[in-house]
């Protein structure tokens, strides 16, 4: 794989220049160390349960014989687990009683932790665990998802769940083309390569937890409502983090560390399984999506109407919102959007990397290349002709709407022009060859936190924010951050991260990282210099700023603040076997000034690879009788391997966000969007046949691909 940097902004400084990671060597030598690998005096271990019925209720659990095991401590249930504050409000305002372990014998779905048993070695643990008889009043559960659920209901979730603009079938019935199409996409899920870790102990009389999170300040408020503590006597440490793509918050291994470390008063580590991620830590919904377009003969849409349903737990209400990418995108006279759910007997759902956006624009992006197709327009064109002034929802101004760049840039270099918009003409032996193309969004927003700066007397500076850095560079390119702001080379700053002491900051989450953390940072390290500009000499204790980014970022001006960008693919489909191959991709992107090159290509290549893997592999399947996965494991849910990526090139234009004091959007995340709807369509084009589920299986191409090849030979 490689990669041009020409869309670099020119700029004097580090922000900009390409920089190894700071932590890299500690990584790659093992000094880094990681939730499950911190060493403590009496460590015990604790071992979760889970339950093996969908629903139903807990009559008993033989606790006796599994406390007479070697090494067991204890084991926590329903009956002797600590009482905790199961409707505490959550940092999205609402009650989450999902980490609320051990305080009923009801059991919501297939895999609900009912114990923990604690013993002196992981091992200990995990024999006792499995011995350990649980029995269940078993009830008729309910896991079928389908667009057909007369159950469902319009959710808000973090945005109104209704947009309605406009006479809908009145501007279907005068548009001279329509869509009218359902697209799906299944259930998904994170795998981070670093299992779900915590470990928990009173220190002191302050509850000490290091754990692998997405926001320390964040696990630590939750802690402290959920347990009633004053939230200074809780601390969260998670200073290295081995991915996380939503699914690290707050979770049961964590609350049942602290009910452990409370009743044995010594270390307690929880460490998930690989199987146990499936059901304990979150998942992308599956979703079922209409589709209806209608525009005029020239391409220019008349009609938009985006549904989406999803489903969520019958614990916790969590909402996939895949409609809200088309209340950015596109606009037309009518436009009508609704996020709806069912209730099932399965684990709540969460934020999956680009949550609402992936899935949505798989669908969105898919039914306008349709729209081309019945139109006679070029792809690219029909987005252009269709490219909206202001929000087509808000109707507030974008902050920049730097799409059509992308396009262009994108088009010429993956030589777009010379492309036959026909099906199925382009062949090399047995593989059909096709291209495709999709539009990417996603939300470059902020959110208000706190920095430390400290100018030492040694002339080095130390940075404290209590960010996250889950594998996307974030700690390195705070590091160039503050260098510029502070007016050093990087080598005299040092960030620390990952402490909740630090104080608040935003989460590692929404693609607001980096530009949260870089703004509270940015804005310590300018009162800083002006303290230096004095003269006064650096005392043995150094001279220490604290920022606080809340009035800035509530001042700021009402607007659509956007990343956007271009994916460009082409594949092959095996006529014989119906395997679909990517044989190259492209994605161009306007996300804001570009702090770190090398990181960020990481990123925009990270989230591309994602995209292959949902279009073509990832699905994981429920056991209607059951109400569990088939194969929840790697080697069950199948994900995109390195022989299934292919050249992939990521690049970018300039794009700086003019109210951010960097320039910064937002770049984890807008790299999957369209990623999967480019695939697709490259799919149609290679076969003249179109996919609207995904994965794009072999098993899905072979009887398309006949019954298409039937209807021409008629």
């Amino acid at each position: 794989m490689t990669t041009t940097t020409t869309g670099t902004s020119t700029v004097n400084g580090s922000v900009g220049t390409a920089h190894t990671r700071v932590e890299g060597r500690d990584k790659v030598t093992g000094a880094a160390r990681y939730a499950a690998e911190i060493p403590f005096d009496e460590l015990a271990h604790g071992w979760l349960v889970v339950s093996t019925i969908a629903r139903g209720r807990i009559r008993s659990l033989e606790t006796a014989p599994v406390l007479e095991m070697t090494g067991v401590l204890t084991v926590l249930h329903h009956h002797n687990a600590p009482r905790v504050d199961s409707d505490y409000v959550g940092m999205l305002g609402t009650p989450d009683p999902t980490a609320a372990v051990f305080q009923h014998d009801r059991v919501p779905h297939m895999g609900w932790p009912v114990a923990l048993v604690v013993a002196e070695t992981p091992e200990q643990a995990r024999e006792a665990a499995e011995a350990l008889v649980v029995r269940y009043e078993e009830e008729p559960h309910d896991v079928a998802f389908s667009g057909e659920r007369p159950d469902a209901y319009a959710a808000e979730g973090h945005m109104p769940a209704v947009t309605e603009k406009g006479d809908l079938d009145s501007e279907l019935a005068a548009s001279a083309v329509v869509v009218d199409a359902e697209y799906t996409t299944p259930e998904e899920h994170h795998s981070p390569m670093e299992p779900h870790a915590a470990t928990a102990r009173w220190d002191g009389g302050r509850l000490e937890v290091l754990d692998s999170n997405q926001g320390t300040t964040w696990v630590q408020g939750e802690l402290a409502k959920m347990f009633s503590l004053d939230p200074d006597s809780v601390r969260v440490r998670s200073e290295h983090v081995g991915g996380g793509f939503g699914s690290k918050g707050l979770r049961a291994h964590q609350v049942a560390a602290v009910m452990a470390a409370t009743a044995l008063q010594r270390p307690v580590r929880v460490v998930l399984t690989r199987r146990q991620m499936f059901s304990l830590t979150g998942y992308r919904s599956p979703t079922t999506q209409r589709i209806r377009l209608g525009a005029d003969a020239d391409g220019r849409l008349r009609a938009l109407e985006h549904r989406s349903l999803s489903l969520t737990s019958t614990v916790h209400e969590f909402v996939e919102p895949s409609a809200g990418v088309a209340r950015v995108m596109y606009d037309a006279d009518a436009h009508h959007t609704a996020n709806r759910l069912v209730r099932l007997d399965v684990p709540t759902p969460t934020w999956m990397r680009a949550p609402g956006e992936a899935p949505g624009s798989f669908a969105l992006e898919a039914a306008l290349d349709e729209l081309a197709e019945k139109c006679g327009i070029d792809p690219i064109e029909l987005r252009a002709r269709n490219k909206p002034e202001r929000g087509p929802v808000s109707g507030l101004p974008f902050s920049t709407h730097n799409l059509l760049a992308c396009f262009q840039e994108g088009a010429r270099r993956f030589g777009w022009a010379d492309r036959d918009p026909r099906p199925g003409l382009r062949r090399n032996g047995r593989w059909l060859l096709g291209t495709g193309t999709a539009a990417a969004s996603f939300g470059a927003g902020a959110m208000p936190s706190t920095a430390v700066v400290t100018a030492e007397a040694d002339g080095t500076f130390t940075v404290r924010i209590a960010a996250a850095d889950i594998g996307t560079g974030a700690r390195t390119a705070l590091t160039l951050v503050a260098a510029d702001a502070l007016e050093v080379t990087p080598d005299r700053v040092h960030v620390r991260i990952g402490d909740s002491d630090f104080g608040p900051a935003m989460i590692a989450g929404g693609s607001m990282g980096t530009r949260s953390w870089a703004w509270a940072v940015t804005a310590a390290a300018a009162e800083l210099r002006e303290r230096l500009t004095l003269g006064t000499g650096i005392p043995p204790e150094g001279i220490t700023v604290r920022s606080d980014t809340s009035a800035a970022i509530g001042a700021l001006a009402q607007k659509e603040r956007h990343s956007f960008g271009a994916q460009f693919a082409e594949v092959a489909v095996d006529v014989t076997t119906g395997e679909v191959r990517v044989r190259r991709m492209l994605g161009i992107f306007a996300a804001g000034r570009i702090v770190n090159p090398l990181t960020a290509r990481s990123q925009f290549v990270g989230g591309m690879t994602w995209g292959i893997s949902m279009a073509l592999h990832e699905e994981a399947v429920r056991d209607q009788a059951s109400g569990g996965h088939y194969g929840a494991d790697l080697a069950g849910y199948h994900v995109a391997a390195h022989a299934d990526v292919p050249h992939i090139e990521a690049d970018w234009v300039d794009d700086p966000d003019p109210d951010d004091p960097v320039g910064i959007k937002g770049i984890g995340e807008v790299g999957i969007v369209g990623a999967a709807a480019a695939i697709a369509n490259a799919v149609w084009h290679a076969t003249g046949v179109r996919h609207r589920h995904l994965p794009i299986r072999p098993d899905r191409v072979l009887p398309a691909g006949a019954a298409a090849e039937g209807e021409r030979d008629a």
